[in-house]
């Protein structure tokens, strides 16, 4: 049954792409990324973090499942976030993610499904759902900037929750929202991050007009906004995000606790 804004279960960000939510009994994390400041290398343009987390792996307590919609940056999995999964019994994340991460770790492919065993007795389903990072059709982009996979929550008595990854593609969201629409929480990665050198300077993930958009197509009842801060090249963040919700008559959905977390 779905629920409203107000009535969901809470989500807990701490920068970066990084959150923490309770669903089915089950405690699941996004991207873990808890190192501090600095300029991190990459296989492409050196990424910069400007803030630090605001907690430590130390303070999340029990978490069951990370949800890594990519191995390869270190702005959706840096050193302390790979220190933390050995400590995870289960990560989900890309095919080729899994095999690089070894054997705590399995991938999932577009639409392929995990069933997770809940503590009070039955299951959830995990579905791997598709995300592209960076404008243009996945062939063109992969080749850049890696894979990359969504995630979509269900469950018996239980909200439909997506979490996105670092997708930039609305034929994406469009062809989740025919399988699921209307979703109750949607963890949307957004924040416009750019780099002059990649697509034209065109957004590698949703900008916010982008991020307004989804929450229509998925008719979303809560959005929950990940991903806009923190390092350099995100160009759009919080203030960004409220504005373009307002535009497009969607300010009630942001999730009351991120917006009071301003």
């Amino acid at each position: 049954m779905s629920q409203l804004n107000g009535d969901s279960f809470p989500v807990r960000t701490f920068g970066g792409p990084t959150a923490l939510f309770e669903y089915g009994g089950l405690r699941f994390l996004t991207d873990p990324t808890f190192d501090g400041p600095g300029d991190y290398p990459s296989a492409g343009p050196t990424l910069t973090k400007t803030a630090p987390s605001t907690a430590t792996p130390a303070d999340l307590g029990r978490v069951d499942v990370v949800l890594l919609s990519h191995d390869e940056h270190a702005d959706n999995l840096d050193t302390s976030g790979r220190a933390l999964l050995a400590d995870i019994p289960l990560t989900l994340t890309t095919p080729g993610g899994a095999q690089r991460l070894g054997k705590e770790a399995k991938g999932l492919a577009d639409w392929e499904t995990v069933e997770l065993e809940r503590p009070g007795g039955g299951t959830l389903t995990v579905m791997g759902v598709p995300a592209v990072h960076g404008p243009g059709p996945r062939e063109a982009v992969e080749p850049y900037t890696g894979q990359v996979v969504g995630f979509v929550l269900t469950g018996e008595g239980l909200p439909t929750v997506y979490v996105s990854g670092d997708n930039a593609s609305l034929d994406a969201v469009k062809e989740i929202a025919e399988r699921f629409a209307p979703v109750d929480t949607a963890v949307l990665f957004a924040g416009a991050p750019r780099f002059p050198m990649l697509f034209d300077n065109n957004p590698l993930v949703l900008d916010s007009a982008q991020a307004a958009e989804a929450t229509r197509i998925l008719d979303a009842r809560r959005v929950v906004p990940v991903h806009h801060d923190s390092w350099a090249h995100f160009t759009e963040g919080r203030d960004e995000l409220e504005a373009a919700f307002t535009a497009a008559g969607l300010a009630d959905r942001l999730d009351r606790d991120w917006l009071q977390r301003a």
